[in-house]
């Protein structure tokens, strides 16, 4: 066999045809596992394209691997296209296919006629050449998927509804959308051109993918299972470990002195723990590396890129080697002092507050970063003023239902410009950046915007449980303050209504009033009907009336067994009825109590509601709510927790431990009561709608310790 390194280019230039032989299996790559990966690489390509500067003595954009594809060539009369069938790798080059012509798609129509074409020639052989209408494309599926791919490949007409649920159709629509998201077409159209050429030069030049042509007497199916034979993976901390110390055995430096005095701690079995890393949990130093590599870089470095990055950053002799190992070390110890940050500390709310509890991982970063400097060279002031602007751009956000979507390139810009301004102005620097930005996708919001987001909407739907639970935890701290009390609110309580959800026993009205019970549904769920509560009250709370004469009302169990402010304050006020205008009223006094929280400088340029990008309430993708038809032995689950089930799918290893705050920000929804009352919840009894998707994931509860508000969860076995 004879295998050589292509580009796209190389690969699809001439008129060829890459035939899936019939016995392969369909398309069955999805978006989280492949595609989203796929294009944060593609597009972090295109984006270091888009840097760097045109002309000789330009530093070369170093490009990405794709991986390995096996082909075997077929005869074919003189005159006729070449024809190569794909023995390995197949799911690989109908995803770059899918891509490539997304990306022609949208060039043609945001970008110019010269990018356009220069990607329609890797997608599409001249109709001249063919001898029949399907061999237009340069790749062609098994049967299966060939209506799909032939729909999806056609820019000019809509995918017919009998296809559009396949994957061929959904991986086009998935890249079309995340390409026209990104070169921001409603904007600068200069701009977006720009970003389209950037992305055709990624997609044509600097993309290499390894192209095994196998030759006579080749057997394939033994080079199919050697190339798709796994052994026990490497962490790409292992790999950077290798590096550094073989570079430094090279220079004759000490070695085991380095060893010992930088990297020993970094071999400790905490560094290797997994931890949460968005949807994915990934070995602490893996998911350091990653963040320490962008916040050294000022770019984005993709998970699969930590290595070749770190390698990169050594080659162009960045820092000594006992001088880039000590800084590591340094680093590393701010990264691992994260969690133990004074929780009354601006760096220590901040990291609750906006790492936790709103999950915004893509900050992190920038949090090493100002973290990072000693006080003679970066002011506390300077410091917390950063800190307390990004967090209030983030709440704002997050209160007006904002999209969060792209936050990780602002956030690389605002890097940026704190590099550049240097470490002694790093607040007043943080503050003009945000205060700058205008698109909808990057607004501070005002506090009209806000306003009008928490005056109407329901929070308790729209916001993920552990952010709402940080906004009213921020609420009762603040009364604390204006009260003299210097104690934070405890942390894991529960959200509470006080006009109950089920209100329709204990809280009547007239039965004939239908706008009136229209207008309760719409408040119960609004930020002024909502407190917190231990979890052993909630339950008995439940739907009691406000008062009922007897002592047992909710007024008087929030009375005698809660003494949170946001408590003590509703019972104050409200000796006789808790009411729909009490409701309105307390949104208001809450809303303004937040926006003093999280001001906002004046002067800061703002948007109208209906021109935002609202965030809908987290959900299942429609991707993601496909059934297992492939594997019909995987039963599809589409139940409250499919949210849940989905993410154990993706998950790697065989024991993943959470807390029961982390199980709700991955399932988008509360849990039931009983889950924190009863392990039997979590068991598996047919009752327990949360047990039946770990089940029907593969998966089963273990360790469920309810004081602690913690379990793991252990793959099941096969004959479990």
């Amino acid at each position: 066999m004879k295998a050589q390194t292509l580009t796209p280019a190389a690969l699809f230039g001439s008129h060829i045809r890459y035939v899936v032989p019939l016995f392969q299996r369909p398309y069955v790559w999805k978006r989280d596992e492949q595609w989203a990966p796929l294009w944060e690489d593609v597009r972090a390509l295109a984006e270091k394209v888009l840097e760097t500067p045109p002309g000789y003595g330009a530093p070369p954009v170093p490009p990405h691997f794709l991986g390995a594809i096996v082909v075997d060539q077929q005869a074919n009369a003189s005159g006729f296209i070449q024809v190569r069938h794909v023995i390995d790798g197949q799911q690989r080059l109908t995803t770059l296919q899918l891509l490539l012509d997304a990306a022609q798609e949208v060039t043609e129509q945001h970008g110019t006629s010269l990018d356009a074409e220069t990607l329609k020639v890797l997608v599409l052989n001249q109709p001249q050449v063919t001898q029949h209408p399907d061999e237009i494309f340069k790749v062609w599926p098994t049967d299966r998927d060939q209506a799909a791919f032939r729909a999806a490949m056609d820019n000019e007409t809509s995918v017919p509804a009998d296809l559009a649920s396949s994957r061929i159709a959904q991986g086009h629509d998935f890249f079309v959308q995340q390409i026209t998201d990104w070169c921001e077409p409603a904007g600068d159209p200069d701009k977006a051109a720009a970003r389209l050429r950037a992305l055709a030069q990624a997609l044509h030049a600097h993309l290499k993918l390894v192209i095994i042509d196998l030759e006579p007497g080749d057997n394939a199916q033994v080079i199919f299972e050697t190339l798709n034979h796994r052994g026990s993976p490497l962490l790409a901390a292992d790999l950077v470990k290798n590096l550094v110390f073989q570079v430094a055995q090279a220079q004759q430096l000490d070695v085991p002195a380095l060893y010992a005095a930088h990297w020993r701690q970094l071999d400790s079995d905490y560094w290797r723990e997994l931890t949460a890393q968005g949807r994915l949990f990934r070995p602490r130093i893996d998911v350091f590396l990653n963040y320490w590599l962008a916040m050294k870089l000022l770019r984005e470095v993709p998970s699969d890129r930590i290595f070749a990055d770190f390698r990169d950053h050594v080659a162009v002799g960045a820092a000594s080697i006992p001088n880039l190992l000590a800084e590591l070390a340094r680093d590393a110890e701010v990264f691992s002092s994260l969690e133990a940050l004074p929780a009354d500390s601006v760096p220590g709310r901040f990291y609750y507050r906006v790492i936790k509890a709103l999950d915004t991982n893509a900050v992190t970063p920038v949090l090493l970063w100002l973290l990072r400097w000693p006080v003679d060279q970066l002011p506390v002031e300077q410091r917390d003023k950063a800190l307390n602007a990004i967090e209030s751009w983030l709440v704002r956000r997050t209160l007006a239902r904002l999209t969060g979507k792209n936050v990780n390139l602002a956030v690389l810009e605002l890097l940026r410009a704190l590099d550049k301004g240097g470490p002694t102005t790093a607040g007043d620097t943080a503050v003009s950046f945000l205060a700058e930005q205008t698109a909808a996708a990057r607004l501070w919001p005002d506090d009209g915007l806000v306003k009008s987001s928490l005056e109407t909407g329901p929070v308790y739907t729209s916001l993920l449980r552990a952010r709402l639970r940080m906004i009213l935890e921020a609420l009762e701290d603040d009364l604390r303050t204006a009260y003299g009390e210097g104690q934070s609110a405890p942390r894991n309580l529960t959200i509470e209504h006080v006009l109950p959800q089920s209100w329709q026993a204990n809280w009547p009205m007239d039965p004939d009033d239908v706008a009136g019970a229209v207008e309760r549904e719409r408040l119960v769920h609004q930020l002024g009907n909502l407190t917190l509560v231990s979890g052993r009250l909630n339950p008995a709370l439940s739907n009691r009336p406000w008062v009922d004469g007897a002592g047992n009302g909710k007024r008087d169990y929030l009375l005698e067994h809660s003494a949170l402010k946001l408590n003590a304050k509703v019972v104050a006020e409200h000796p006789d009825a808790w009411t729909e205008d009490d409701i309105r009223a307390r949104t208001s006094a809450l809303t303004d109590r937040l926006l003093a929280l999280w001001p906002r400088p004046a002067g800061v340029s703002s948007v109208p509601l209906a021109e935002a990008e609202v965030e809908p309430r987290p959900a299942a993708a429609a991707d993601e709510q496909v059934a297992e038809d492939e594997d019909p032995s995987i039963a599809p689950h589409t139940g409250k927790y499919r949210l849940l089930y989905w993410w154990l799918k993706a998950q790697d290893g065989d024991e993943l431990p959470l807390d029961f705050e982390q199980v709700e920000q991955i399932a988008g929804t509360a849990l039931p009561p009983s889950a924190r009352l009863h392990p039997a919840h979590w068991y598996g009894y047919e009752g327990s709608a949360i047990a039946r998707a770990i089940r029907d994931a593969g998966w089963k509860a273990s360790k469920v310790d309810l004081p602690a508000q913690r379990l793991s969860f252990i793959r099941a076995s096969s004959d479990t």
